[in-house]
């Protein structure tokens, strides 16, 4: 790893994403921000068993909380930026709290189809229902799925040098096929509401089909593929959805829309019941995103 990974100041959307950073930037540190109180004392938890004295959290909205501005080196987000209600003031504001130059890296999914993942197991947990696909631009899974779209958004914010360029790898569910069950049904659990007991009992039913047909001897596997997004902030002090008054060269926070600033938030494709990927599910995702820092 370069001394210059090891002295970067980061800016971490997902607090537990921030522990990882922090690992990695010894000489330098990580702010995790969540909008998840729950998912912060977690983070705290495991920084504090691993001695991580450079990692630090705070509950806040990543799209509207007023960073120091040109305070951070990279900023990332891991399977979270997709969920963002007003991307566009977002990314602003993001692009505002990086330094000149400083560095954006992404890991969003793939669309659906290329998730076999998330395909079969919403599969059989619709118990025959045909479930509507999350609209392609509202907050969701695949809201970053189109890399026409990020291109414009990052664009928008005066990101340049983007780089998009897809990864598929093997994501791990569990040791067992029970394990993987009761991952699953905590990360997708909310989809049985509405179901009476028999379709209940059948999706159940089906759900476990899925996770024993691809237990392997080295776990529940199954594919998933994600984009790793790299852009670099233009030089230059104000951002084009920012506002400066007369005499006054700061930037003003943009606004993002109350109502859907939070939304899907709490049903975040990637995270269980407890708000977190368990065991190889995450070492992979992370192995993803270290290649962005690099």
């Amino acid at each position: 790893m370069s001394q210059e990974i090891t002295r970067r100041q980061m800016l971490v959307t997902g607090a537990a994403v921030a522990c990882d950073a922090a690992r990695r930037a010894p000489a330098g540190g990580a702010l995790g921000v969540d909008l998840s109180a729950e998912m912060i004392a977690f983070a705290r938890r495991l920084a504090t068993a691993e001695g991580l004295g450079n990692a630090r959290f705070e509950q806040a909205d990543a799209q509207i909380h007023p960073f120091d501005a040109g305070s951070f080196d990279v900023a990332i987000s891991r399977t979270g930026a997709m969920f963002f209600g007003g991307p566009d003031a977002a990314f602003a504001n993001i692009a505002r709290a990086l330094r000149p130059r400083g560095r954006l890296v992404l890991l969003a999914w793939q669309p659906l189809p290329a998730n076999e993942w998330v395909a079969e197991l919403t599969a059989a947990l619709a118990a025959g229902r045909d479930l509507p696909a999350p609209p392609s631009e509202a907050p969701g899974p695949f809201a970053l799925a189109d890399p026409g779209r990020v291109r414009q958004l990052l664009t928008g914010a005066r990101f340049t040098s983007i780089e998009i360029n897809p990864i598929q790898a093997p994501m791990w569910f569990g040791a067992s096929a029970g394990d993987a069950y009761t991952f699953a049904l905590g990360l997708l659990g909310w989809t049985l509401e509405g179901l009476d007991n028999d379709q209940r009992g059948q999706a159940l039913a089906t759900l476990r089909a899925t996770v024993t047909a691809h237990a392997t001897a080295d776990g529940v596997i199954y594919r998933s593929a994600a984009w790793l997004i790299r852009a670099q902030r233009t030089q230059g002090s104000c951002l084009p959805i920012a506002v400066t008054t007369p005499g006054n060269d700061q930037c003003r926070q943009p606004d993002v829309p109350g109502p859907d600033r939070t939304a899907s938030a709490d049903r975040s494709f990637g995270r269980n019941s407890n708000g977190h990927i368990s065991g190889r599910a995450a070492d992979q995702l992370d192995d993803m995103h270290r290649v962005g820092l690099s």
